[in-house]
Parts: C-alpha cells; sequence; structure tokens
C-alpha cells in the first residue's frame, strides 16, 4: 500500500542576516505605533512576515529591495502586485507614506 501526498508551495524562504548582501530580498516594515526595521529573506517560497516581538500584531511594508529575486507581497487579500517586481529593484510606496498592509512576502 502506498500514500500519495499532493506537492503543494514550498515556504523555504527563509529569514537570514542581512549582513551588507544586496542579492537578497530586503524589508522595511514596522508595527503600528513603533519604528521600522529590516528583514532580510533568501531562497524561493513564502514566508510569513510578523513583528519583531512575534506577538501577531498588524505589520507595514515600508519598501523593499528585491535583490537576486522577483518578489510580491501578500496584503488585503491578494497577492500585490499582480506582475511580481523583478530583480534588482528598490520599490517603495510613495502614495502611502505610512507603507501597506503586509501578512507574507513570497520570493518566486
Amino acid at each position: 500500500m502506498s500514500i500519495v501526498i499532493p506537492v503543494g508551495v514550498a515556504e523555504a524562504t527563509d529569514i537570514v542576516p542581512c549582513a551588507g548582501r544586496d542579492d537578497f530580498l530586503n524589508i522595511t516594515v514596522h508595527p503600528i505605533n513603533d519604528s521600522s526595521y529590516e528583514q532580510c529573506f533568501a531562497n524561493a517560497g513564502v514566508h510569513s512576515v510578523y513583528n519583531k516581538w512575534g506577538n501577531g500584531g498588524a505589520m507595514w511594508l515600508d519598501k523593499f529591495w528585491t535583490g537576486n529575486n522577483r518578489v510580491q507581497w501578500y496584503g488585503d487579500g491578494r497577492w500585490q502586485p499582480e506582475n511580481p517586481v523583478d530583480k534588482w529593484v528598490l520599490f517603495s510606496f510613495p502614495g502611502h507614506p505610512g507603507g501597506v498592509r503586509i501578512e507574507q512576502i513570497r520570493i518566486l
């Protein structure tokens, strides 16, 4: 007897030390009513974005550098933008000075 398990999207994206690397995805985020900080990610997949205390509070994306990655973020109930942001792009939100809501980040 054998069991078949369907293959889904792997959540293989890892948080890594930024350490001056420009090839990693580097995001600048902040919780409501707190200061911004950076997180870096490597490897294709999806990663949930939590505040630095891990208590599940809402997070806001200020800007991100894609590095050697194509990137989307999940917020407001959908993956954005529809066409992923290309490699080596600094992406910000001039129309939303407080950033945009983020729940997950995806490296394609």
